[in-house]
């Protein structure tokens, strides 16, 4: 009796230990597809916005002034962090020197509608537009306007489409090449003297290989408002506006 239990047992204990490595073997390999494919810690969550200037951003991504730092691909010589291949130039990161740049890009809310926020810090912050910065990415095209000065405020902006580009105090036209013309005026900012940093540069910017803005022609500090001027090509397209700090930029988003 108890050599044919034994033999039984010793015939049993092969089978069990095959079976319960199969029923492993097919709860890792799920058909096929690695247990680490659901994981869904963030696994959907989409980037947040970053400069991607290739200037000196933290995440803005401009592309610099027509031809500073980044000359095309630097800080933001006209294409650098933002330019398409610098910082945010859709491969950068924020302008800020070279931080990896989302693979895709963050969900696009906007629309053609005006977009104000209000300054902070009046009185005891002063600002200037030292720089501005373009890049190319996924879905649109990128202004970045940086500001440096004295205070710990923040600037405020009122960007929308007009139908006509006008200078401040003057009235007089500018010329913008361009289907559309949004108008930034930046505000709670200051002029050099007060902030103690040299101002943007006038000379029209044409970032290469944008899809929606042709040109931003900036036109210097008035009473309080930065304003500059970005031609958008066919016609009024959906926008966004956020700022960005340490270092101060604001940002302009507009849809290809």
């Amino acid at each position: 009796m108890t050599l044919r239990r034994s033999l039984a047992a010793a015939l049993v204990l092969p089978v069990v230990v095959a079976l319960a490595a199969a029923g492993c073997t097919r709860s890792d390999d799920l058909d096929g597809v690695p247990l680490e494919t659901f994981a869904t810690d963030g696994a959907t969550s989409a980037p947040s916005p970053t400069d991607d200037g290739t200037g000196a951003g933290d995440e803005d991504d401009g592309a610099g002034a027509g031809e500073g730092d980044d000359g095309g691909t630097g800080d933001d010589g006209g294409t650098g962090d933002d330019g398409g291949t610098g910082d945010d130039g859709g491969t950068g990161d924020d302008g800020d020197g070279g931080g990896a740049p989302p693979t895709t890009a963050p969900p696009f809310t906007a629309d053609t509608s005006p977009d104000l926020a209000g300054p902070t810090g009046t009185g005891d912050t002063f600002l200037t537009v030292t720089d501005i910065r373009t890049g190319v990415h996924p879905g649109f095209d990128r202004v970045v306007f940086d500001l440096d000065g004295i205070g710990p405020g923040t600037p405020g902006w009122d960007v929308r489409y007009v139908p006509e580009a006008l200078d401040d105090g003057s009235g007089h036209p500018v010329d913008v090449t361009g289907d559309a013309i949004l108008q930034v005026r930046i505000s709670g900012t200051a002029a050099p003297t007060d902030s103690g940093v040299p101002d943007a540069d006038r000379t029209p910017i044409r970032p290469e290989n944008a899809e929606a803005v042709e040109e931003i022609v900036y036109r210097t500090w008035f009473e309080g408002y930065s304003t500059a001027f970005v031609g958008v090509d066919e016609a009024e397209r959906p926008f966004r506006v956020f700022l960005l700090t340490d270092p101060v930029r604001v940002v302009l988003d507009v849809q290809h």
